[in-house]
């Protein structure tokens, strides 16, 4: 079933379109502080405290600040490519949210219409093609540069979207099949009984992990990787240039968080227990504006989350990373879409209870899946067992093929010049002896 636009106008769409701009700015503005706080108070510091009430227009000077900062164009660089990449990256950011249902149907302005700028029967096609357009703003931006730290982020940015794109799209399926739409609004109308959550248990737990990986966020901020290429492939760029990059960085995490609202937790239905609560009072959590104060909790939950996360994990090492995308999303996932095909396909044989079915297989494969993830701490080594063992074996710096630094008890080789140095001392050590005899 999709939103029905009928009544919707020129200045409707207008009115939807700059609703859409301002609030994803805004939020952005509000995200900043949020996680500025949200950090400060995870890690025992004030954080922004000063301008404004709690310090909530900190995020406006700053943000001035970079509308001034000096701009600068590299000479050698490609310069049409580089001043149209950070534009695609902000496009592509900015485009997403025209397809996410923010509410139902009400009255603006006399007209009735859904909080929703638009929605198509291949809404979420939509949604993946412009996430992987946006990846070329950060390809190109890093390939213009012609430098060689900007084109490793480059690289990075393409074969980890790559990567976590191919598991999160085969996660999404799932949420397809069930819905029998791909209609974001078609999704939150198939969720009335019960979210996807619970349905496709194992689908959001692949889709949660490469959440991080499609925004860049720590653990798997390898675009950026500060300790090993400075900043990625936005490293040469200055101002308000650099400005977009950073604005759609944020902007996807909050379109990932929505998506993640809208395809497993309902979207900006209320839920079972919020509707029976509001039964009493003969009210309806479903209807009017309500709904949309529903669907921003559940978005900035997600971003709280994504904050969260940030100040808990550390960054995973490249050959970890790919080998988590490549050898255990893409598998899992490949795995949890066969099974519900299978439920789907004998529910149209012999007409069985899928919901049964999916929430059955759902919480088991989650567990499993859970205990693949996390393990036993039980019969994992201690650290100084660890230690230990590497003190034993032979580091070369490379792991699987990848430049690696050192874990503890590890060494690295020493290099031909310390080599050339100590045998130099040495054999001065030595002339001095045969001097002093």
């Amino acid at each position: 079933m999709i939103a029905d636009f009928s009544q919707d106008t020129w200045w409707i769409w207008v009115l939807k379109a700059a609703f859409i701009v301002l609030f994803l700015i805004f939020s952005v503005i509000f995200a900043l502080w949020f996680e500025r706080r949200l950090l400060a108070r995870m890690q025992n510091r004030l954080g922004p405290n000063t301008v404004g009430p709690f310090g909530l227009l900190q995020s406006f000077p700053d943000a001035i600040k970079l509308l001034f900062k000096e701009d600068f164009n590299l000479k050698g660089a490609d310069k049409v490519v580089y001043l149209i990449a950070p534009a695609i990256s902000a496009l592509c950011a900015f485009s997403i949210m025209a397809v996410v249902p923010l509410g139902p149907g009400v009255s603006i302005f006399g007209i009735q219409t859904p909080l929703q700028l638009t929605d198509s029967p291949v809404a979420m096609l939509f949604v993946l093609a412009i996430a992987a357009l946006g990846e070329y703003g950060l390809v190109l931006g890093g390939w213009s540069a012609k430098s060689t730290l900007p084109l490793y982020g480059s690289v990075r940015s393409a074969t980890q979207m790559i990567s976590y794109e191919l598991a999160q799209g085969l996660s999404l399926v799932t949420v397809f099949i069930l819905s029998r739409t791909m209609a974001t609004s078609g999704i939150v109308s198939g969720q009335q009984e019960l979210w996807n959550v619970l349905l496709l248990g194992p689908a959001f737990i692949i889709y949660f992990i490469t959440m991080f990986g499609e925004a860049g966020r720590l653990p798997f901020d390898l675009i950026e990787a500060e300790g090993e290429i400075v900043a990625g492939a936005h490293l040469e760029y200055s101002s308000m240039k650099f400005g977009w990059y950073y604005l759609s960085e944020y902007i996807n995490m909050l379109n990932l968080s929505m998506l993640a609202t809208t395809l497993f937790f309902g979207g900006w239905r209320a839920g079972p227990l919020l509707t029976s609560l509001f039964g009493f009072w003969g009210g309806d959590p479903n209807t009017g504006w309500l709904p949309m104060l529903w669907f921003l909790i559940k978005t900035w939950l997600f971003v709280a989350v994504f904050i969260w996360v940030r100040g808990t994990l550390l960054r995973f090492r490249y050959d970890q990373f790919m080998k988590l995308g490549w050898k255990g999303l893409i598998p899992a996932a490949l795995i949890w879409l066969t099974l519900v095909g299978c439920v789907v396909g004998v529910n149209m044989v012999l007409g069985i209870n899928v919901q049964a079915v999916l929430l059955i297989l759902s919480i088991g494969y989650s567990v499993i899946l859970c205990i693949w993830g996390l393990g036993d701490d039980r019969l994992r080594p201690t650290q100084a067992e660890l230690i230990k063992a590497r003190e034993q074996e032979e580091f070369t710096g490379f792991e699987n093929g990848y430049p690696v630094p050192p874990l503890p008890g590890q060494h690295l080789p020493p290099s031909v010049r310390a080599g050339r140095r100590k045998n130099y001392a040495d054999a001065e050590a030595a002339v001095e002896e045969v001097k002093d005899v």
